[in-house]
């Protein structure tokens, strides 16, 4: 098959998700056309099968703002006729869809039609749908679109609600490669814990959603019972409040490491005993499904969907959003248990193998099979 893929270039999920499932079939044999703003953050252009074709946009004096859409459709256009593209799959509903489906208008003009898939990832239906600007656009995009998949039961459920669709919307839950989280770990633990110190661990783009607060009083709390410490990766905006908590608790500042953004991600979590998830919103919960990879359990909120990822009681715990005290239990209670942490552990690592490639990948091909087919 010749897939024409459509995302955003950033470190977000989407991105990442559409990029990861753009080399795994790139490596299985099929052409992908990577169609964005900027080169994708973790596209690797050394792979076989792989392109890149760049927006580009024009900013005459004229226009306010550049007109991306136009630009996103006409480019659309042009590497769909160019290459005889199969089929385009959009991640994100705006403004992936939406140009998506002026370029199919565009391209039956040329008595071409080709099969749109748009897989909704969270943010387009939660935020960006919700604006008034945005909504009946983001509604227009999803039924115009041949198939639909989301992410989660939640965000499907999410969708339903606050839009009228008129088409089924199929699951297909975000996936990890397992076999990169068995990696011999060459980090020692030493380098973050001393002996008989227990490491928890949180990984985000530390934005307000995150509830970076929230992690610091449950760590803060549990430090006053178990001896540990305190592991941050990631930059973001709510870098201040890390900073503002560190000044109002200066007796934590060696307990507390901050790593900014890593490339060896996997290996530092293979050290953690627990991971922290108290998001606000998530339409998935993609890090914690790796930090389960990596053999770790998760203390969570239950937002979106993560208690579909974060099996309560199995592999790790579920508290609702903004209970610090009980996340702050839930976790002084597995740390305080080898038995039950070590049983965690295990149960974490085999529910991570339900969302591996080998299991997931497999349903988007299915799909593709299905459309063209038709």
């Amino acid at each position: 098959m010749k897939i024409g893929i459509l995302c955003y270039p950033t470190y977000g999920g989407s991105g990442i998700v559409a990029t990861e499932l753009g080399m795994i079939l790139a490596n299985q044999g099929h052409e992908v056309h990577f169609i964005s703003s900027n080169l994708p953050a973790r596209l690797d252009m050394t792979r076989a099968n792989i392109f890149f074709h760049k927006v580009q946009v024009e900013n005459y004096p004229l226009f306010k703002f550049p007109p991306y859409d136009i630009a996103l459709s006409s480019t659309i256009y042009q590497v769909v006729k160019l290459y005889d593209l199969d089929i385009l799959h959009a991640h994100y509903a705006i403004p992936f869809a939406y140009s998506a489906f002026y370029a199919k208008q565009m391209l039956k003009e040329d008595n071409k039609d080709i099969p749109l898939i748009t897989t909704l990832h969270g943010t387009d239906i939660t935020l960006v749908g919700q604006h008034p600007s945005y909504n009946k656009a983001v509604e227009f995009s999803i039924n115009q679109s041949d198939a639909i998949t989301s992410v989660s039961e939640s965000l499907k459920q999410d969708t339903l609600k606050n839009f009228h669709i008129k088409k089924e919307i199929q699951v297909i839950n975000n996936f990890i490669d397992n076999k990169l989280f068995d990696v011999e770990n060459i980090c020692c633990r030493d380098q973050f814990a001393n002996k008989g110190e227990k490491i928890l661990i949180h990984v985000s783009n530390l934005r307000p959603v995150k509830r970076i607060q929230d992690v610091l009083e449950i760590f803060k709390n549990v430090e006053k019972s178990i001896n540990s410490k305190l592991v941050i990766i990631g930059e973001g905006p709510d870098m201040e409040v890390i900073n503002n908590f560190l000044s109002d608790n200066p007796e934590l500042i060696t307990k507390i490491r901050l790593l900014g953004k890593v490339d060896d991600l996997q290996r530092i979590l293979k050290l953690a005993d627990v991971f922290l998830l108290p998001s606000e919103q998530e339409s998935f919960g993609l890090a914690a499904l790796e930090a389960m990879a990596a053999g770790v359990p998760v203390i969570s909120s239950n937002a979106g969907g993560i208690p579909e990822v974060n099996i309560n009681g199995k592999t790790g715990f579920v508290a609702d959003i903004g209970d610090v005290e009980t996340m702050t239990k839930y976790a002084i209670e597995l740390l305080s248990d080898e038995k039950l942490l070590a049983e965690m552990k295990l149960n974490a690592k085999e529910n991570a193998e339900l969302f591996d490639i080998k299991n997931i990948i497999p349903q988007y091909i299915a799909l593709y099979n299905k459309l063209l087919e038709k």
